[in-house]
């Protein structure tokens, strides 16, 4: 058996308000397997957000574990848990998080430049990336002179960069039409079937139907778990 990309174990995370405390996620686990792809779902305050960051390494649990390929992250001191999430997670965000001085080749190559020691092959592994989701005729535009669409792209291609163990996409298609959000599904099925670990936090349950299998949130807990379009793909 494969040892997990992400393995969280009765974690909870949880916020103080004065005298008030407010519980995120309550004795959580899961576990997300390599090459799987996984939608979270839930309304509004079921904990879905705080998920994502935990798993992104963006939060630290309360209590619980959190292990990154089998690396345990609360015994990380806050540089190795940057370090970590620049080389083993990729992000895509609902509003792209673009660097807006900065070309379509340059916004791609911005996980390699928090690195110590970035590789030489930074611009041609760009391009190549650039290539792979459409945008090869536009390596020196910036982020203004894009549509949502392309600018989605630049960010996919930007999370690609360092060959993630996983990739984490919040509400990915939230800003985009439908024909463009449709054209962004595909590519994440295509980086699926080729092997990328994907999990993905939606409200759209069009959108959740896409993956490989659905985990609906309530209050802090897992409520449903059940199969996607992909199940049997």
């Amino acid at each position: 058996m494969t040892r997990p990309v992400a393995e969280l174990t009765n974690v909870s995370r949880i916020y103080r308000m004065g005298q008030n405390k407010v519980v995120a996620l309550d004795d959580f686990s899961f576990s997300f397997g390599r090459g799987e792809y996984w939608a979270i779902m839930g309304s509004s305050g079921s904990g879905k957000s705080t998920l994502l960051n935990i798993l992104g390494c963006i939060d630290r649990a309360t209590t619980g574990s959190y292990r990154v390929d089998g690396e345990e992250t609360s015994e990380l001191d806050d540089d190795d848990l940057s370090d970590l999430r620049s080389r083993r997670i990729g992000f895509i965000f609902q509003s792209y998080n673009l660097i807006q001085q900065l070309n379509v080749l340059e916004n791609i190559q911005v996980p390699l430049f928090y690195q110590d020691d970035p590789p030489e092959d930074g611009p041609e592994r760009a391009r190549a990336l650039a290539e792979r989701v459409g945008l090869s005729g536009r390596l020196d535009h910036r982020p203004r002179e894009l549509s949502g669409g392309q600018q989605q792209r630049v960010a996919i291609a930007r999370a690609l960069i360092n060959d993630p163990a996983m990739i984490l996409a919040d509400e990915a298609t939230g800003n985009l039409d439908t024909k463009t959000a449709g054209e962004i599904l595909e590519l994440f099925d295509e980086l699926h079937a080729e092997g990328k670990s994907i999990l993905l936090v939606t409200h759209e349950p069009e959108v959740g139907e896409r993956a490989q299998s659905v985990l609906r949130l309530r209050d802090g807990r897992i409520d449903t778990v059940q199969e996607g379009r992909q199940a049997g793909a």
